[in-house]
């Protein structure tokens, strides 16, 4: 299960959506691909939008965007339309019914963001801030690693969720993300959220391990936002291109997702 308190000084606030604008925009990032990221943000949309809010998850994750194939769907517009300048963000919006929450899909295989200016991808970002005010909550699900795309669009306000698992190099690019993370943007709220943990305790001291580095190097402590345990669940889910919460609402992994998201809307996770 999910401890969504800790003991550790320094740690930010949440956001409820009435702050500043843009404190709605939770980013789910990490600095190695397979750990789970796309899996944990459809999931975290879901049971948002169980608990009866309004969410919208932004598939930015660069050339391998697959929210759409891992849920099942085939939305008619996504973000290429977006890149080449025919659509607008709010244009491509397609409402997943299955889920309960908006989605703007990417395009598997097109590195559409990887194209852009830098310039370019602040106006993204400064339009999904503008969306924010629709919406309880907008989940960003990016690419991994730490390349411009990556850099640019975690660049503004809203807690940043880095996904690890106990896999070292896992761990070393999770910490190259914080790091990069907190260079650019000193203050950032940064949060490590525990992925396909054996257990609590395993997971926890996966977070340790990173913290201990944050904590070394950075002076910094990023709080635990939450550890999902191993769940052979979410592979059948995968395999059946159907939503966790939908398919296993009752499985361990879902629960652990359920506690995050009913902490993030206290703002206790």
């Amino acid at each position: 299960m999910i401890q969504t308190e800790s003991p550790l000084r320094n740690r930010p606030s949440m956001h409820p959506a009435t702050q500043a604008s843009g404190n709605n925009l939770i980013t789910v990032a990490s600095g190695k691909g397979g750990v789970g990221k796309t899996v944990l943000a459809i999931s975290l949309a879901q049971s948002l939008a169980k608990a009866g809010k309004k969410v919208l998850l932004f598939d930015g994750d660069v050339g391998l965007a697959n929210v759409d194939i891992q849920l099942g769907i085939m939305p008619e517009k996504d973000l290429a339309t977006v890149i080449t300048g025919e659509m607008t963000l709010e244009n491509v919006i397609f409402k997943c019914a299955a889920g309960g929450f908006d989605l703007i899909a990417g395009r598997s295989g097109s590195g559409t963001l990887s194209t852009m200016s830098v310039g370019q991808l602040k106006k993204v970002r400064e339009d999904l801030t503008i969306l924010g005010n629709k919406y309880d909550f907008i989940i960003l699900d990016l690419g991994a690693g730490i390349d411009d795309a990556v850099k640019t669009l975690s660049n503004g306000l809203g807690p940043k969720l880095v996904v690890t698992t106990g896999d070292p190099t896992s761990l070393t690019d999770a910490y190259a993300y914080i790091k990069v993370t907190s260079q650019i943007m000193p203050g950032a709220d940064l949060r490590v959220l525990v992925n396909m943990a054996k257990s609590e305790a395993e997971g926890r001291k996966v977070y340790e391990k990173l913290l201990s580095a944050c904590r070394n190097f950075l002076k910094f402590e990023p709080p635990l936002a939450g550890i999902i345990e191993l769940d052979e669940k979410v592979s059948n889910a995968i395999r059946a291109q159907s939503g966790l919460m939908t398919r296993y609402p009752t499985s361990r992994a879902a629960g652990n997702i359920d506690d995050l998201a009913h902490g993030i809307i206290k703002g206790t996770a």
